[in-house]
């Protein structure tokens, strides 16, 4: 039985008559998260998380929003559909659902470590998986948090030493708080830029205890910011509002800056490796873990990640959607860049992806919005530019 049908508005589920994510309006709307590629205006009605609806609300404005908690069970012409954790964003879920003894599950977007903040990813059981693939290539290969986030102190510790601002670059719904808790204690001061400030106090107003943060206003002193931390949408890259940080230096939060050449190609001052969404490896342990007979892949490397999968013996196939990955700052560069790895892993043989594989276990078992200060982008919330390009 296929309980989705892959159609030019979406996902859609013809037994409960919804759509998951649709890119075009509907009538019913399940929503996995509130990134734009995955929650657009226009439908008639809204199903997803608690802590989504606030999200939703100010990305979308007035819609009819029911919201749920993780596991809370809703049922639509007889198909049961429940949300489950997918630790991508705060909010984020996978959305299970069932009809006549069969299950499928939708990830959304996912990431498998615990970052403290969005919920942690949890496996479930079902007969048929459709997953990501953003970072869908073994290249990609996440150091854990809490050493990615020492580096990005041991960062801000030297600009300070020089005089100089510490510019982040991460993507205003997900990244940015995220980071808030590594980073207040680098600085006495985490100055947002407005795109920030609106998902911050969206998220506080819900009630997510988030460390404390200032909006940059433009009368501001520039030596205000010297020697703390700001932290500004990718939009903002190479603009005159950023300019007022000047001594600074640019750091990118994005899993691309795992690619060698991306921090150059983006002129930054260092990158780091923070992504939300899962590596290879936990890709691979996330697919596994469901016992999914079957194996939907969607939006990233869909053809690598597809292929590896059926030469393990799992059945998979590549579903082409109209999501995209905004969160993590995916402009054109990044993207030529990441095509030029799925190029050079496309000319690895089958052997030699097997060998990678069988090495990484081995080594277990022994031990990239907003523009300048513009007050109708900043309205839009957590819209940063290309938008999902963070997804990355």
């Amino acid at each position: 039985m296929s309980l989705i049908e892959f159609t030019d508005k979406g996902l859609y589920c013809p037994q409960g008559e919804f759509y998951i994510d649709p890119w075009r309006p509907v009538a019913r709307a399940v929503i996995t998260h509130a990134h734009s590629y995955h929650a657009r205006a226009g439908s008639d009605h809204y199903l997803c998380h608690r802590l989504t609806k606030p999200l939703l609300e100010l990305r979308l404005g007035p819609h009819s929003f029911q919201a749920v908690e993780w596991g809370e069970a809703v049922f639509l012409n007889g198909v049961r559909i429940s949300l489950h954790p997918a630790g991508h964003i705060i909010g984020s879920s996978q959305i299970r659902i069932e009809y006549k003894d069969e299950v499928w599950v939708i990830s959304g977007d996912y990431k498998t470590e615990d970052d403290g903040l969005s919920g942690k990813f949890e496996p479930i059981r079902c007969h048929t998986f459709l997953t990501e693939s953003t970072f869908g290539l073994p290249i990609y290969n996440w150091k854990p948090q809490a050493d990615i986030f020492s580096s990005m102190q041991n960062w801000v510790a030297g600009n300070q030493d020089r005089g100089k601002t510490s510019v982040f670059i991460a993507y205003s719904l997900g990244k940015a708080q995220r980071i808030l808790s590594c980073l207040s204690d680098a600085a006495d001061t985490i100055y947002v830029h407005g795109a920030v400030w609106n998902v911050h106090q969206t998220l506080v107003d819900a009630g997510i205890k988030l460390p404390p943060v200032v909006r940059v206003l433009p009368d501001m002193p520039r030596d205000l910011f010297r020697g703390q931390v700001v932290i500004a949408p990718s939009s903002a890259e190479d603009s005159a509002w950023m300019r007022r940080f000047t001594p600074l230096g640019v750091g990118v939060c994005s899993g691309w800056m795992q690619v060698r050449g991306n921090m150059r190609r983006r002129n930054a001052d260092a990158g780091f490796a923070l992504s939300d969404h899962a590596d290879w490896k936990g890709l691979l342990e996330a697919i596994s873990a469901t016992g999914a007979e079957r194996v939907f892949v969607t939006h990233g490397f869909q053809a690598t990640l597809s292929r590896y999968l059926n030469e393990k013996g799992i059945w998979a196939a590549e579903v082409k959607t109209e999501y995209g990955e905004d969160e993590e700052g995916g402009e054109p560069v990044v993207a030529e860049a990441a095509a030029e790895e799925e190029a050079s892993m496309e000319a690895r043989t089958e052997k030699g992806i097997a060998d990678e594989e069988a090495a990484a276990e081995e080594g277990a078992a022994n031990t990239a919005e907003e523009a300048a200060a513009s007050t109708a982008e900043e309205a839009g919330g957590a819209d940063d530019g290309k938008e999902e390009g963070d997804a990355l």
